[in-house]
């Protein structure tokens, strides 16, 4: 079944004084490619993150999101930090009783010395931490791979409907070729008849130009296997997993197929066909280039 490769997703878990949001983001890439922007107190959980992606998703570019909210006052602390308080508190001493400067340093002063007081986050329950982020993630995760597999309809649909008027037209290819080969004869005669005028025609040596040319403007085979490639392309559309790939090489095969009908042909009426063709291809390709 296609599904896209562009979705959005968020979610929020939150238990007593902590609150987790996730927000993930997918768009096109050739492979899976996962990029995170974590807070610090959740950076112990970025491999159990990426495996989690890695089990749901199989292509496109993941970005991901999340922000906490933590509702406790007892969440930090304020911390000392007396080495550097002793330090200071030693110089004041020092230039005090060496230069004879009365001793008047205030808390007010302390307070105002960069890097004296440490802010501290308090350990948190990682246990519960995981549980709230994971289950938050599944959440956002759901609704990404909803709006990928919506999409994904979307893509098909519109692929299968493209596929239907490449194999119209190749029906009326397919229809054209003998004449091409019949115009070819008819041309071929009328023009050796005015130059030889005086002469009988040889037909051995005219019936051998008409088969060569017949032979080398055959596209049979291109037709066959570009009929082959439209049943395939639908097929896969109905499959489960990621398809991207498989879609993608047979549009190059798809391109190849025209390409040949057109360059063997010989005929402008087809030509004009295979360019319509192509252009459904391209738009073909285009759509592919978002399913995963």
């Amino acid at each position: 079944m296609a599904k896209s490769m562009t979705g959005f997703g968020r979610a929020k878990a939150d238990q007593q004084d902590m609150e987790f949001t996730v927000e993930v983001k997918t768009l096109n890439h050739r492979y899976l490619d996962i990029n995170m922007r974590l807070p610090k107190i959740i950076s112990f959980l970025e491999e159990d993150i990426r495996k989690l992606v890695q089990e749901r998703l199989d292509r496109g570019r993941v970005d991901i999101y999340i922000s906490t909210s933590v509702r406790t006052k007892d969440s930090v602390e304020v911390e000392i930090n007396e080495p550097l308080m002793e330090s200071y508190i030693s110089c004041f001493n020092e230039i005090a009783q060496k230069y004879g400067i009365k001793y008047d340093v205030s808390l007010s002063t302390l307070v105002g010395i960069q890097d004296l007081f440490l802010v501290v986050e308090k350990e948190q329950d990682e246990e519960t931490i995981r549980e709230l982020v994971l289950k938050a993630l599944e959440e956002a995760l759901d609704k990404v791979e909803d709006m990928r597999q919506k999409e994904g309809e979307k893509l098909k649909e519109d692929i299968k409907m493209r596929c239907g008027f490449i194999r119209n037209m190749l029906e009326d290819v397919e229809a054209r070729a003998p004449m091409v080969v019949e115009e070819y004869r008819t041309k071929l005669r009328n023009r050796i008849e005015e130059l030889i005028k005086t002469t009988e025609l040889d037909e051995n040596r005219f019936n051998a130009e008409v088969a060569f040319f017949a032979d080398r403007s055959n596209i049979t085979e291109e037709i066959v296997r570009l009929r082959s490639h439209l049943n395939q392309m639908e097929e896969i559309l109905e499959k489960e997993g990621s398809i991207g790939r498989k879609l993608d090489f047979l549009v190059q095969e798809m391109n190849r197929e025209t390409n040949t009908i057109g360059s063997k042909a010989n005929d402008l009426i087809i030509v004009n066909l295979v360019v319509d063709m192509k252009s459904e291809i391209e738009k073909i390709r285009e759509q592919v280039q978002n399913i995963e």
